[in-house]
């Protein structure tokens, strides 16, 4: 990404709360934040940064959005409010809105999908085409899910405002999953020809990065932002030349990204020491321990099953449990995991990852035809081409 693109990034937020906090119109002033950026992009490179980019952004979308306005109606009530709305040419507000946009992206009366592609647009800066692109739909199909989601908004009568304290701790908890689940999709790409989307994992990354500078102090914010940084350090040794799946016990260690590991120890060491215990900062101990064994056979199974058994106590999500398993298999035995996997079989029971866990157990524990079977069913259900071809291969292998 360019230092402009970067810059837009950036700002789009901060912009788009300014505006909706100024005109109290969420959708109409998203609208006009998308043609500013547009605009910038164009005329920024052959033009220079504005000294004021914000100001510039700010200044632009203003103009934009009373011009929509206008066209809407030409009711003498309108042009009088337009005419109040007048941009102004002062100093743009200092106050940084980002946390409140993300609060009002991840409304509870959206869907997870419209929640997603919300955050992606208003917060992340990325156009329609760019986020159809990431999760494989048409552009319209995309729009039209974007536009039903600011209508949805809109109509639950939500103002550009933070939520009510009783709503505040639920919300935020929501805004972090939003940023984990961009992130999981870049990370493994549900489905496609490709294993990862390092377009969605960096903004993921950017945007958890935005929300800690707003919350520096939250144990939570910093344990997600550790999390990706010390999952995402791999990326480069999970796949091949030819994008086939490396797993991560057969990975080149030496291209994990020492970086993003320092940063990310350092950061779930904090909050863990000093904030109190949540399941983001749970997983990212979990990757920690990954992270800082150098080989696989020195990874301590034991620390991670403990922190497991942590995790587990604190949210009944199946992906945790059905993790929970491979960590006691890799303590107890293999027996011991796919005694586990039996109570899984309700909440996972279509789930290619159920299955290929179980393939997995299976082959360590010498059953073979079992395996086998397993992999196959595993390789059937997912939608990822690279997980499919991989689980097809270990079936082969067997």
């Amino acid at each position: 990404m360019s230092g402009a693109e970067d810059l837009l990034r950036t700002l789009a937020p901060q912009v788009l709360g300014v505006l909706a906090r100024r005109y109290d119109r969420f959708d109409a002033a998203e609208d006009a934040v998308q043609e500013a950026l547009l605009e910038a992009a164009t005329q920024w490179p052959e033009r220079g940064v504005p000294d004021n980019p914000k100001g510039w952004l700010v200044t632009v979308a203003s103009r934009r959005l009373i011009d929509q306005v206008r066209s809407e109606s030409a009711r003498r009530r309108r042009e009088e409010t337009v005419s109040a709305w007048a941009p102004s040419q002062g100093e743009v507000p200092g106050q940084d809105d980002t946390l409140t946009l993300l609060f009002l992206c991840c409304h509870p009366s959206l869907t997870p999908p419209s929640q997603l592609a919300l955050t992606l647009r208003a917060v992340g800066g990325l156009t329609t085409a760019e986020i159809a692109r990431a999760f494989l739909v048409p552009e319209a199909t995309m729009a039209q899910r974007i536009s039903r989601a600011k209508q949805r908004i809109k109509a639950a009568g939500a103002t550009f405002a933070p939520p009510p304290d009783g709503e505040r701790a639920e919300r935020f908890r929501v805004v972090l999953h939003v940023l984990y689940l961009i992130f999981n999709e870049g990370y493994t790409a549900t489905s496609g020809p490709d294993l990862q989307r390092a377009d969605l994992t960096s903004e993921a990354i950017r945007l958890t990065r935005e929300v800690r500078r707003l919350l520096p102090d939250d144990g939570e914010v910093m344990g997600l932002l550790a999390l990706m940084l010390l999952t995402d350090a791999r990326r480069a040794a999970r796949t091949d030349a030819d994008g086939r799946l490396i797993p991560l016990a057969e990975q080149d260690r030496s291209r994990w990204d020492r970086r993003a590991i320092d940063e990310g120890v350092a950061l779930v060491s904090g909050a863990l020491a000093g904030t109190p215990l949540g399941p983001y900062q749970l997983q990212a101990a979990i990757a920690a321990v990954h992270d800082e064994a150098e080989t696989a056979e020195d990874t301590d199974w034991t620390q991670i099953l403990a922190l497991y058994d942590l995790l587990a106590g604190m949210t009944d999500n199946p992906v945790v449990r059905l993790n929970h398993a491979v960590a006691v298999a890799m303590v107890r035995g293999p027996q011991a995991g796919l005694d586990l996997l039996e109570s899984l079989a309700g909440p996972l029971g279509d789930h290619h990852r159920l299955y290929a866990v179980r393939a997995h157990l299976l082959e360590l524990a010498g059953e073979r035809e079992a395996a086998v079977a397993a992999y196959r069913e595993a390789a059937r259900r997912t939608t990822s081409l690279p997980e499919a071809a991989y689980l097809s291969g270990r079936a082969d292998a067997l």
